[in-house]
């Protein structure tokens, strides 16, 4: 069974399954977040949905690049863990599965290209205050727990 974060499950709502793939970027001591203001300012992990018939990882690697401009290297699949959520961009409600990818980000090749993203650099301990939904916070404790994070 896949660990649950964030909200109960709300009886007689048909939860829509949307898969995702979101990645932890570590350079040295820092990792890079992103802060999205519309449609709710939220700092999350880069990253976001797995299109039809694209794989996890490329969806990883087409979302980082549209979020924050940078390639990354997949250094290895840390877990996942599921939220039942209303989706703000459509008004649906959603049960996200997302996967968590630790990456070494390469070089920032492109601009941002999500509108309303700005990307921040900061401490692992700094991330696990900042990063709104808790199975985001979950694998960055994870990460700094394990001793890796430095």
């Amino acid at each position: 069974m896949i660990r649950r974060f964030d909200e109960p499950i709300r009886p007689g709502i048909r939860y829509r399954p949307r898969p995702g793939a979101y990645g932890i970027l570590r350079r040295g001591n820092r990792l890079l977040i992103t802060f999205q203001t519309l449609p709710a300012p939220e700092f999350q992990l880069p990253g976001g949905g797995v299109d039809a018939g694209e794989s996890p990882q490329a969806a990883l690697h087409r979302e980082v690049r549209e979020e924050t401009g940078w390639v990354v290297q997949i250094e290895r699949r840390m877990g996942a863990f599921q939220r039942y959520t209303l989706n703000q961009d459509n008004q649906k409600w959603i049960r996200k599965v997302c996967q968590i990818y630790l990456c070494r980000p390469i070089r920032q090749r492109w601009p941002i290209a999500e509108p309303h993203h700005a990307n921040l650099w900061v401490r692992p301990d700094e991330a696990v205050t900042l990063l709104t939904n808790a199975g985001d916070r979950h694998f960055v404790r994870r990460l700094i727990g394990n001793g890796t994070a430095d």
